[in-house]
């Protein structure tokens, strides 16, 4: 993919091809296990970048792609859903490049792993064979058949009771994980809601209705379980 350049967005970098990702590096010499990091609907912005940040302090080295890199939200996200939905297209190339990317970094172990939030949990549960060493799916949905998850890698997952949009996802995923014999843990907050650990306190104004019905938003309590689980988990599975 070329030699890492850096862009004019703030810190972001240039892989090539148009895609731009964030690059969260841990503090100090040597190297570490790598993350990729995918986004929500809202794409790459501040509240990722510092899940990027936060993920680095804990001594992983974090590359977070714009799944829009190539036209913005408004052109992409439809797409992007669709390649979801799907199980293949451009998002699917572009997880596998910056897959393949970190782990011939020097600073990287070789060992990757995936978190991907919202959207991009969705991503993270269908990425689970494709070279992962572990996945951390938050509040994402589920693949329409659970059949694609066999032989995928460990998953940690977390989910919010009060998510009226994945009613019941915890508990299939687990059934689902526990069949295929793959080693997960699958947890789900009686006090949250989707997007429980987005620290945003203000979403754009014409989504604030749907999130309040479904209620949506920041619940800092679960959200410090669900990282605390995390690094335990990935520190099992990519350390």
């Amino acid at each position: 993919m070329g030699d890492m350049e850096r862009t004019p967005f703030t810190d972001d970098i240039d892989l090539g091809s148009g895609l731009r990702a964030y690059l969260a590096t841990p503090a100090g010499d040597g190297t570490h296990p790598g993350v990729v990091m995918i986004h929500e609907a809202w794409g790459l912005d501040d509240v990722l970048r510092r899940q990027a940040e936060h993920l680095a302090g804990l001594g992983y080295l974090v590359l977070a792609p714009d799944l829009f890199s190539r036209g913005g939200a408004l052109r992409c996200l439809v797409p992007t859903f669709q390649a979801l939905r799907r199980g293949s297209g451009p998002a699917f190339d572009d997880i596998e490049a910056c897959r393949a990317w970190l782990a011939e970094q020097p600073g990287c172990t070789g060992s990757v792993g995936i978190i991907g939030f919202c959207m991009g949990g969705g991503f993270a549960l269908l990425t689970t064979t494709r070279g992962f060493d572990a996945s951390a799916p938050c509040y994402g949905m589920l693949p329409e058949t659970p059949q694609v998850l066999r032989g995928g890698c460990p998953v940690v997952a977390s989910y919010g009771g009060r998510d009226s949009m994945l009613a019941g996802a915890a508990d299939k995923l687990d059934r689902a994980l526990t069949a295929y014999e793959i080693p997960h843990d699958v947890k789900e907050y009686p006090d949250a809601g989707h997007a429980f650990m987005n620290d945003r306190e203000n979403a754009p104004a014409p989504l604030r209705p749907l999130l309040r019905v479904t209620g949506a938003g920041p619940e800092p309590e679960s959200a410090a379980d669900a990282w605390s689980r995390i690094d335990a988990f990935f520190g099992e599975h990519l350390r």
